[in-house]
């Protein structure tokens, strides 16, 4: 039987770049780290709720933890000259304090800017979210978040799925919709999948992003092959000339000898 696998899992080393870069050979500061890595992801999700996070990356390296936060409004994190984003390096320090860890981390925080959130899969269900909470109705939601994310260029596809007692209903049921195409068994598409809840009066209703970039291709190619490419004066791009029709030089006659 097959089973649904997590789109960014599938594509790890092809496409995609893990979100948590580090390693120990101890056994006992693996434990620690990875501890650690869910702990502060906890803490980031709660904390940054809200702000149109795209995504955290958290990379560790001798006694420096850093954390990369891709978000849309890098504003409402950094704050009035700075003093936000020093609040949470702060409130991060203390949180890993109270995991009494063998090793005290340096704690780095960088925050990047997304150009276009609509091209993201966990914005665009923050959108969806924050729509649902505000008691809009579903299919006005989601047709609407569907639009904005299909005039963004750089976006192929779309698929949307809400799950849960939609409208109010007694009986939960899931509905879907889907704009262009979404190649899940094409290890080379660029697809961006996230989860969301939105916390209603009468239940959780579960939304699904599926949003399809189109497809990464690796440039292999040598330098020589780029300059033949260019239409390089070699003798192998002057025989295809002359086979396709082109002027061929004559070949250079042996002078004759005189009479």
């Amino acid at each position: 039987m097959t089973h649904v696998a997590h789109p960014f899992i599938q594509r790890v080393g092809i496409v995609k770049d893990w979100r948590s870069r580090w390693f120990s050979v101890n056994p006992k500061l693996f434990r620690e780290n990875l501890r650690a890595d869910n702990k502060v992801r906890d803490f980031l999700a709660k904390r940054l709720k809200g702000m149109y996070i795209a995504g955290t990356d958290i990379e560790m390296g001798n006694k420096v933890m850093r954390i990369i936060i891709r978000t849309s409004r890098p504003g409402l994190i950094i704050g009035r000259g700075g003093d936000g984003a020093q609040k949470l390096r702060k409130d991060v320090d203390q949180l890993l304090r109270t995991l009494k860890l063998s090793e005290k981390l340096d704690i780095k925080i960088d925050i990047e800017e997304v150009r276009s959130p609509e091209s993201s899969a966990a914005i665009v269900g923050q959108m969806i979210v924050e729509g649902l909470e505000k008691r809009m109705p579903f299919r006005r939601v989601m047709k609407q978040t569907i639009e904005k994310v299909m005039a963004n260029r750089d976006v192929e596809g779309v698929r949307v799925i809400l799950s849960g007692r939609l409208g109010g209903a007694d009986m939960s049921r899931t509905e879907e919709l889907k704009r262009g195409r979404i190649p899940l068994q094409t290890l080379r598409a660029d697809i961006d999948f996230a989860r969301e809840r939105a916390l209603l009066p009468y239940g959780i209703l579960g939304v699904k992003v599926w949003i399809y970039r189109g497809q990464v291709f690796a440039d292999r190619r040598t330098k020589g092959d780029e300059q033949t490419d260019r239409g390089g004066k070699g003798e192998g791009a002057r025989r295809e000339s002359a086979d396709r029709g082109g002027y061929r030089a004559p070949a250079s006659r042996a002078p004759r000898s005189a009479q």
